[in-house]
Formats: C-alpha cells, structure tokens, sequence
C-alpha cells in the first residue's frame, strides 16, 4: 500500500496559495479573468490530493466505522465552529442553517451567503466521503472498480451539459474522483498498471502544471473537460519521480509548504469568511487592497492557532477512538 509520499505536502501548500491568491489578489486585467483560472488550478489540485488519500486510506484499512470518525472529527469541529460564527454574524435566514452544517449548500436551491461561498467544495468533500463510505462498506474492495466509471461518467456528464467549472457536486466530483484513481495507480502491481506509471513519470510537472492553469481558465473551451485528468497526470509525474532531486522537487519538500500543507485546511476556511468583512472589503479597490496584508496575516494567524491548538485536540481524539473500534 502507498508509503508516505512527502512531495504531496508540497502540492497540497502551492494548492493553498494558488487558491489564496486567486480568491484575495488582483492577478491582472480583470478581462483575462487569471483570478478563476488560478483559484480553479488550486481547487483541482487539492480536490486529486483529497481523493488520493481518502482512497489510499480505505485502501489499506476497510473499517468504516474508523474512517467516518476520523473524518468528521477532522472537518467537522472548525467548520461547524466557523460556520455557526458566519451565519450568526451576517443574520442568515434560519433555513440556511441545515444546508450549511449538514454540507448540501451547493445544491439548488442554493443556500451559500457570500461569506460562506467557498463552503462549496466542502460540500462536495463531504458528500464524497459519505458516498465512498458507503460503497466501501456494501462493496468491499470491489468498491475501487466503481470510481474511474464514477470519474467518467461525471465527465462525461460535465461535457453534455455544458458544465466547465461549477460547484454542484454532481458536475465537480470528478476531480477527486480523478485523485482516486492516481491512488489506484500508484497502489498498482500490473504489468499494464507499471507501463502507465512508466508514461507518467516521463512527464514535466514544469510543462503539466501551465496545462492545468490553461485548463481552468473560462475561455480554454474542450480543454476545461480534461481538467481532472490533467491534474491527475500533473501531481502524479512528480509521485512517480519522488527521489529527483530537481529544484522543482526541492521546492516540493521545503519545510514552508509542508507547514503551509499543515494549515491548509483552517487557512481555507478562514479566509473566505474574512474577506467578506471589513478587513476585506473597501469602497475602492485601493482601500480593499491596501488591507490586503492585515487580512493575510489574521488569516495565517488564526489558522495557525486553530490547526495547533484546536484541530490537534478533535484530531488526537478521533485517533483515541478508533484505537478502540473495530470494523
């Protein structure tokens, strides 16, 4: 089964900041719409992480009862914590609020505030944990077989109706259905399995990785189709050459992006939250921009808190528990 992989730390901090910077920076000409294209590059790569490890944890051990546990008090304390400050905070409508804790905002009608916007892909991990539980718990390992005809299928779903890029859960989740199958791959001892991960580990991260940008961007038509798969093969040219020792690489292993991987997690939460308040927001755009670096710093001071003095304590309990659970 997968080893630890350090270089996916790295992927995980740069999937952080390409969506911070998408979300909280102006990246040129609003016309060229550069802030989708890279905040979509940092959510697709983040989505193939997601659904690299859920796969590669249910792979190596079948308890559901453990995964579940472990999941929910992983995500579950801040984001009930953040949300119910957020929607209390901006006087949400009382309906809101079930949508929003039990993570099917992003499905018409659509219940997101702008505060709470980038809840979304939460929604969609959520609902993916819960879908891959249960397939896993009914299936067995048979379940793994059910997830490139899933990917596909989504795919294919996305081309027919014309949905490049949206946050419904049923149009998105083939990116880290995608994620899944790059587990797959990696955890494969075929002959055919060993040629594709021969292929793959001959491709240049340095020339995927524009790809994928080119990919997420509104205007780059067929190409915003094969984005999961473009993120698959961007991450996993770099999985399949995890010993080079190119500064690429060595980015890859920094001790930065593996602390930033460390909060990634609150940082995402967090921000999306503040910058809809008046540290994030002005009457002109230099007024907004100016407090750029003081909502930069509170976003990375509080996620630091919350991932060490927080999330540590649901995350050791959850390990407590399963420790005495059994599948």
């Amino acid at each position: 089964m997968t080893k630890r992989i350090d270089i996916l730390d790295g992927w995980r901090g740069i999937s952080i900041l390409l969506v911070l910077c998408g979300h909280l920076l102006p990246l040129g000409p609003a016309k060229y719409q550069l802030n989708v294209s890279i905040a979509g590059t940092g959510m697709a790569l983040f989505f193939i992480l997601s659904g690299f490890l859920i796969t590669s944890i249910l792979q190596k051990d079948l308890n559901i009862k453990s995964f579940f546990i472990k999941r929910f008090l992983r995500i579950l304390p801040l984001a009930w914590v953040v949300l119910l400050t957020t929607l209390i905070y901006f006087n949400a409508e009382s309906w809101k609020y079930l949508p929003h804790f039990f993570f099917y905002a992003n499905w018409p009608p659509m219940s997101l505030l702008p505060s709470t916007g980038h809840f979304w892909s939460l929604c969609v991990e959520m609902q993916f944990y819960v879908m891959i539980g249960l397939l896993v718990w009914i299936f067995k390992r048979y379940a793994f077989y059910l997830l490139p005809l899933f990917c596909i299928a989504v795919s294919i779903a996305r081309f027919t109706y014309d949905k490049p890029m949206v946050i419904n859960t049923y149009f998105r989740i083939d990116e880290i259905l995608a994620g899944c199958l790059l587990a797959m791959l990696v955890n494969a001892d075929k002959p055919l399995w060993l040629r594709i991960q021969a292929v793959v580990s001959k491709l240049n991260p340095l020339i995927m990785l524009p790809i994928l940008v080119l990919s997420a961007h509104p205007e780059s038509g067929a190409l915003n189709y094969f984005r999961p798969y473009i993120a698959l093969l961007t991450i996993g040219s770099t999985v399949f050459n995890s010993n080079a020792q190119t500064l690429f690489f060595q980015i890859l292993r920094s001790r930065f992006l593996a602390y930033i991987a460390q909060i990634s997690y609150a940082l995402y939460l967090i921000h999306g939250v503040l910058a809809d308040t008046w540290i994030g927001q002005g009457e002109t755009k230099a007024q907004k921009y100016l407090k750029r670096p003081l909502l930069f710093g509170l976003t990375f001071l509080l996620a630091h808190i919350s991932t060490f003095y927080y999330e540590k304590r649901w995350i050791a309990l959850g390990q407590r528990l399963t420790s005495k659970v059994k599948g």
